[in-house]
């Protein structure tokens, strides 16, 4: 008797591990269900590349999986249509939820008792013994799904345990209570975050493209996406509502540069357009080879590349700064002289690529045009020598960080055009998507009142720039910076302000 017991839950168990994932629509967002048989009972909310949020939800040894898959952007702009369905968002989840669980449990009985009668029924060959077996693993598994349901604790719900790249970085985003309680205070807002999506693409689908000429050349500039998936949603709509002939990106793509954060560089390959990519403070050299290896990527750290007629040059950031630790010299003089001693690498560039504008200062009169990101705001300036720099906010909203602040951080890109015979900037739009909780789309155009500007090098024995874009200015420079990967010693030094926004 207990080998024909033995024998059914062997076969419940394979029964109800071939039942596979049941999808469901909770919300707007396209969820993958699955039950498994564990020695703790517990919710796993699988929000990759982000990492996992689990649940002590019940006692049982059933482990439930739900994993986030895709938006449905018509229902997304549905609700953002209708205030009433708004309103009803909560109550909908709740249910699309229980649906979703009712249909998986079910399901999954169904599997272990089929699993459970073919398993007898083929070591034992004896219909009557197969329908014991069957018996006793239907008992089993409907007392173990009433004592899921009798400890269901709902409280556990505020009580996340984090685990993956949320919990590797509590030097960066705080306290997991602080977490928690930034998660509830945005609990009413967060599906509002993937309807900015829906209206960004009525927004982008109605605004007239600068030039239609075939003599424009047009950049999609994004920057410190910091592992936001939401980030590719909106780099899809602006590459194909402004038909872009490549994008530029200038860094700050990870957010600690392991290894468990390059699968999120695979949508690269995606893209069908050339991804001009510089590595950033939070990007391992990891990191970049990751990039290197996707189809349509080209990497730039110290060379320069003809892209879609464009010549591009581009240089990493010295430094790799993953989490508050690891301290470096950021004295923007010390920058300054890092970017100058590469200048001779530069040759005759259309537009420079850096991460930080500390070093975007250090190639002033070396090209027309520098674009450049690290400070998660954006913003233009002319230098004296003629050369523009343009500093990208951040395309992924600053990440985790969106959770750290008040305010949300924007969503922002740009989209250049450059003559496609002097390769000089005509205009650009500035592109500005609200962060967590709002819903606001502003695009702005900008035109270059003098794209055929002389650009003059700067004089080599001019004194550095003044002031800093990111961080405090220290008085004193420092020895040659490193990277992750090269011998050069670590300065130490407090992190600024500047640093922690960064």
């Amino acid at each position: 008797m207990a080998a024909v017991l033995l024998v059914a839950a062997m076969g419940a168990w394979l029964g109800i591990f071939l039942s596979g994932t049941v999808r469901t629509q909770v919300g707007p967002v396209e969820t993958g269900m699955s039950l498994r048989p564990a020695w703790n009972g517990e919710t796993i909310v699988d929000a990759s590349p982000l990492g996992t949020l689990t649940f002590r939800t019940h006692d049982a040894p059933l482990r439930l999986r739900i994993t986030l898959e895709n938006i449905d952007q018509e229902r997304a702009r549905a609700f953002l249509e209708d205030p009433r369905l708004a309103d009803r968002l909560p109550e909908v989840i709740e249910n699309d939820l229980l649906d979703g669980v009712r249909d998986l449990v079910i399901r999954s009985l169904l599997c272990a008792g089929a699993g459970a009668l073919i398993a007898v029924l083929i070591v034992y060959r004896r219909p009557r013994v197969a329908l014991l077996g069957f018996l006793a693993a239907s008992v089993a598994l409907a007392g173990t799904g009433a004592f899921a349901a009798l400890t269901f604790r709902p409280d556990s719900l505020v009580e996340p345990r984090y685990s993956g790249l949320i919990a590797a970085a509590p030097s960066l985003v705080g306290s997991a209570e602080s977490i928690v309680t930034k998660f509830e205070s945005y609990r009413s807002q967060l599906t509002k975050l993937v309807t900015n999506v829906s209206k960004l693409y009525d927004t982008v689908s109605t605004l007239p493209l600068y030039d239609a000429d075939p003599k424009s050349i047009r950049v999609l500039h994004v920057s410190d996406i910091h592992i936001n998936p939401i980030a590719w949603n909106v780099i899809r709509s602006l590459k194909d509502q402004f038909a872009v002939d490549l994008i530029v990106d200038t860094g700050d793509i990870s957010d600690h540069g392991t290894k468990a954060e390059n699968k999120f560089v695979d949508e690269i390959g995606r893209l069908g357009v050339p991804y001009v990519y510089v590595r950033g403070n939070h990007d391992s050299m990891a990191t970049q080879k990751a990039i290197e290896g996707q189809k349509n990527a080209v990497v730039l750290d110290n060379k320069t590349r003809t892209v879609a007629g464009l010549n591009i040059y581009g240089l990493g950031d010295p430094r790799f700064t993953p989490d508050l630790s690891v301290r470096v010299d950021s004295n923007p003089a010390t920058l300054e002289r890092f970017a100058r001693s590469h200048l001779g690498n530069v040759g005759k560039a259309d537009v420079v690529a850096v991460h930080d504008p500390h070093i975007a200062r250090g190639f002033s009169g070396a090209a027309p045009m520098i674009l450049t990101g690290h400070t998660h705001d954006r913003k233009t300036t002319m230098f004296p020598t003629g050369t523009r720099m343009l500093v990208q906010g951040s395309t992924g909203g600053a990440g985790l960080r969106a959770l750290e602040h008040a305010q949300p951080t924007p969503v922002q890109a740009s989209v250049l055009y450059f003559d496609k015979e002097t390769k000089r900037l005509q205009a650009w739009d500035d592109i500005t998507l609200g962060g967590l909780g709002e819903q606001s789309v502003y695009i702005q155009r900008h035109v270059e009142p003098d794209p055929q500007r002389m650009i003059s090098p700067e004089p080599t024995n001019a004194p550095s720039p003044t002031g800093s874009v990111t961080g405090t200015a220290t008085p004193a420079a420092g020895p040659p910076l490193w990277h992750q990967g090269q011998s050069s010693p670590m300065l130490q030094r407090s992190p600024t302000e500047g640093d922690r926004e960064s």
